[in-house]
């Protein structure tokens, strides 16, 4: 699968960048990634029409002022993209995501390598940097888990770190798919178990103990159902891609499948929340 990728001054304030990503996300734009001065988006080709684009007053604005750049990335040319600005992330102190160039660092409790290809979830996102962050505080030794929207499987790799039982990974992409497996085998991680699909897949007698899905707040809010009905007794939601002024969205609509929040952790007004039947 080919991408768009849109590159854009970063805009003036906070307010104004969610804003930007949130109308950047209703017109099909995927990843995000905010540098010191510039916004970086993604987007699937077939996904992508610049009138849409242009529609957004700031894009606009920024295509009239030449500041704004698009660019078709390429299957092949996808590695070159990400390696020339891929640095290594290090969470907590206790968790190393890199790729395979980069140095080991052997001092760490955990240690991730992945390959990203075009999948997405490389923890330089607050979103899955806290997921992370999540996964490391609590138990899952033993349990059966699911990653939903898995990206480059980073989550469901740290889930079986952490001690998991099996982990099922899933995602629309198919990019994302085989790249979950590619990651996994370079981690020698060998209870992943990767599908191609979506919330659909997901049935009642699934009972996974921990779900974690780290998407945006419109699909979690979209298939909430479907993660409950999937979610054992007593078992746990890991939620994130949302801002903190939607976690009262996302608590009511947990809340009506039996579902409370029971921790959540925040930074740069991103969140991730635990939830609890």
């Amino acid at each position: 699968m080919n991408y768009y990728q849109i590159t854009a001054p970063l805009p003036s304030t906070e307010a104004n960048t969610e804003i930007l990503i949130a109308r950047l996300s209703f017109i099909g734009f995927e990843s995000f990634e905010e540098q010191s001065e510039i916004i970086i988006a993604y987007i699937p080709e077939k996904e992508f029409d610049k009138n849409e684009l242009l529609d957004i007053d700031y894009c606009l604005e920024c295509e009239n002022s030449g500041k704004l750049k698009v660019e078709l990335i390429v299957e092949k040319n996808w590695n070159e993209v990400w390696e020339s600005n891929y640095p290594p992330v290090i969470i907590v102190d206790r968790i190393f995501v890199r790729a395979s160039f980069h140095e080991s660092m052997p001092s760490i409790d955990y240690e991730i390598v992945i390959q990203p290809k075009m999948a997405f979830g490389t923890a330089h996102h607050h979103t899955t940097s806290l997921m992370l962050e999540l996964i490391l505080e609590n138990n899952f030794n033993s349990k059966k888990v699911l990653d939903i929207g898995c990206g480059t499987g980073v989550l469901a790799i740290m889930a079986s770190m952490k001690g998991a039982k099996t982990v099922t990974a899933i995602d629309i992409d198919k990019w994302s798919y085989e790249n979950t497996l590619e990651n996994a085998k370079i981690n020698n991680i060998n209870n992943i178990t990767a599908i191609e699909g979506g919330a659909e897949s997901l049935s009642e007698t699934d009972n996974y103990d921990v779900i974690l899905a780290n998407i945006n707040k419109n699909i979690l809010l979209r298939d909430m159902k479907n993660y409950a009905h999937a979610l054992a007794e007593n078992g746990y939601i890991y939620l994130s891609g949302f801002y903190v002024n939607d976690l009262s969205d996302i608590e009511v609509e947990a809340g009506k499948y039996g579902l409370k929040i029971v921790n959540n952790l925040e930074n740069n007004n991103w969140v991730a929340a635990v939830l609890r039947r």
